[in-house]
């Protein structure tokens, strides 16, 4: 059994790798820089909490660890923003790998309707997804 501190680092680099597989392109945080973001429009953006580890028994070892993160997903049209969302589903459907961890299966927790961003020019579509990953050593 391992005594390290769980890392959040890893989960994020899972959950990253997961989406790019499906062929979304993703922002750290925000949009991806203009360059990047595909003729579609389409990308989503990634937001972590800075997780927690827990407690995995009353001896108080802490190598269970819990994350949210959010996936905004963003497009030209509602129904190409929830092309996204749909992606991003399938994209985190499955166990991810989380080097030096054995996660489960993302949670996924939903989140409003698609809404409309009427602040850009043009405007766009989007729509935050909530997730939740836990994973042991």
């Amino acid at each position: 059994m391992s005594s390290a501190v769980p890392d959040l680092h890893p989960h994020m680099v899972a959950v990253r790798g997961a989406l790019e597989g499906a062929g979304l392109v993703v922002g750290d945080g925000g949009a991806p820089p203009p360059q990047a973001i595909p003729a579609t429009g389409i990308y989503v953006a990634l937001y972590f909490d800075p997780g927690q580890s827990l407690s995995e028994s009353l001896a108080d070892a802490r190598t269970d660890f819990v994350v949210s993160f959010q996936v905004t997903c963003v497009g030209p049209t509602a129904t190409k923003c929830l092309w996204a969302a749909q992606r991003t589903r399938l994209a985190l459907h499955g166990r991810l790998t989380v080097d030096g961890r054995a996660p489960w299966r993302p949670e996924e927790l939903g989140g409003p309707p698609v809404q409309r961003d009427d602040d850009v020019s043009p405007p766009l579509f989007y729509l935050p997804v909530q997730y939740r990953l836990m994973s042991t050593s």
